[in-house]
Order: structure tokens, then sequence, then C-alpha cells
């Protein structure tokens, strides 16, 4: 059986599915069969994060009423064979599908891959009490910004109220210069208040808005940015492998440009 790990937030906008499309993809580089579940019904954009829109020919509801087979609706990156996305349906709301249809779906696909990654809607209503159905781990993404912080501790407690327990964070569009001047919080800050552990630092990066906007995943590109480095080593973390964070000191000391990747040089 698979890793079924759910990828959530509590505040919108923090980056939840642009870390949801990388970490797949990058699981998918290391050689990990992945599948991918969008689980945001109604406002679903994981496929275009993905470059997949124009593949998307059925969703999550038509296998659950029968008018397809599983297999039918998953949707094959070509990039990238062992990456598949079961897309949500655009036209339906959260109300149209139920936890257990959701464990249903994840347990028939976590027989078959070694991941199942599901992008949860933000908020702390139904649309996330059915992502989170099915999940034995979560990754609690925030930025280091007191309201994103607030909501994923909120997230956090629900998580752990639901027994999964098996949580980690990823602070992401951190500003080294920023929390050098005192005018963002620091990753200890964050740390401090969640209290989970760190799996991943993701430094802002404007390559985000144009890998968003092309459908190309950051950790695609020969020579990925920083944000994307972190992202993959986000997924070696998840392997098991012992990889260093970014320096923040040296971030920090306006040298941005310089951060040094502590670990095979990649950070």
């Amino acid at each position: 059986m698979g890793r079924t790990i759910v990828i959530t937030s509590g505040k919108g906008g923090v980056g939840k599915t642009t870390a949801s499309a990388n970490i797949g993809v990058a699981l998918a580089k290391l050689g990990r069969s992945v599948v991918l579940i969008d689980a945001d019904f109604g406002l679903r954009n994981l496929d275009l994060l993905l470059g997949l829109e124009n593949r998307v020919v059925y969703t999550a509801i038509d296998v659950l009423t029968g008018q397809c087979r599983l297999d039918q609706a998953l949707v094959r990156d070509k990039r990238l064979n062992k990456l598949v996305l079961l897309p949500a349906a655009q036209s339906r709301n959260k109300d149209a599908i139920t936890p257990e249809q959701m464990r249903q779906l994840a347990s028939a696909l976590s027989k078959h891959y070694d991941y199942v990654l599901i992008d949860c809607p933000a908020g702390i209503e139904a649309g996330f009490r059915n992502a989170i159905a099915p999940a034995q781990e979560a990754l609690v993404v925030t930025t280091p910004e007191i309201a994103a912080v607030r909501d994923a501790d909120r997230v956090i407690g629900l998580l752990e109220a639901y027994r999964i327990r098996n949580s980690h964070l990823i602070l992401n569009r951190l500003r080294p210069a920023m929390v050098a001047a005192n005018d963002m919080m620091s990753v200890e800050d964050v740390q401090e208040i969640l209290s989970i552990p760190l799996i991943g630092i993701v430094p802002e990066d404007e390559k985000v808005i144009v890998s968003t906007n092309k459908g190309e995943p950051l950790v695609l590109a020969e020579s990925p940015s920083l944000a994307g480095q972190a992202f993959m080593n986000i997924a070696r973390r998840l392997e098991g492998e012992t990889v260093e964070f970014l320096d923040l000191e040296a971030a920090s000391g306006g040298l941005f440009g310089r951060i040094r990747r502590l670990f095979g040089a990649k950070g």
C-alpha cells in the first residue's frame, strides 16, 4: 500500500497547490509512482499547474457515479510516466463527495501507487474533511504571515482531532532579507507557534508565476530555481534522505543569490 498524504493549509493563497504539483512531480522524478488527487471540487487548479487541463476527460465524480472506471479518469503526464492526476469536477461543489467516497478512491489508488497526494481545498469546512479523510500523513503549508500561521495552527489541531498525527510543516515564500530586518516572521518563530517538524523551507521566487502560467512545475526545469530545488529536497526528505535546509544566515545578509546549498550544493 502506498502512502496517502494530504497537503493542506487552512488559509488560501499560501501556495498549497503549487507545493502539491511540485512535490508530486519531484517524487515521480525520483522514480516513485505518484497519483495526485485534486480535492478542490468546484475550484480545481491542479490540472492547470501541471499543464494537463486539456487532457481532462473524466473526473472523480464520474468515477463515483459509475460513468467511467477509475483508470479512465486518471490523466497521465507525458513528461513523467510515473505521474497521474485524478481531477476534481469543476461544475460540482464540495458537497458532491463524502469522506467515505474519498476514502474509497484513495484506498483503490494506494494499491497501485507509491504515493497518493491529496491537494486539499482552503478552509476547514466540508472540502477539508473530505480531503483529510483517507490520509495517514499531512504536509501543512503556510507563509510567514500571522494570519496564515494562525490558520495553519487551527488546521494542525483539527488534523490531530482526526487522528492524523504525522504532520510536517512547509514554510513557503520566505524572504530572508525581510526576516533579517525583523519585517517577517522567521523559521524559528513559525516553528515555535506550530510545533510540528519542519520538512521544507521554500523561498519567495517570481519564477513560480511563470511556471504556473506555463503549466510546468519548477522541479521540471533543467536547472531548477532555488524554490524548485527546495521542493525537490522536500521530496527527498519524504523518501527518508537527510538533506540540509537553506542557509538562512547567508540569505539574511542580502546575498540571496548566494544562498548556499549544503547538500550537494542544492540547498
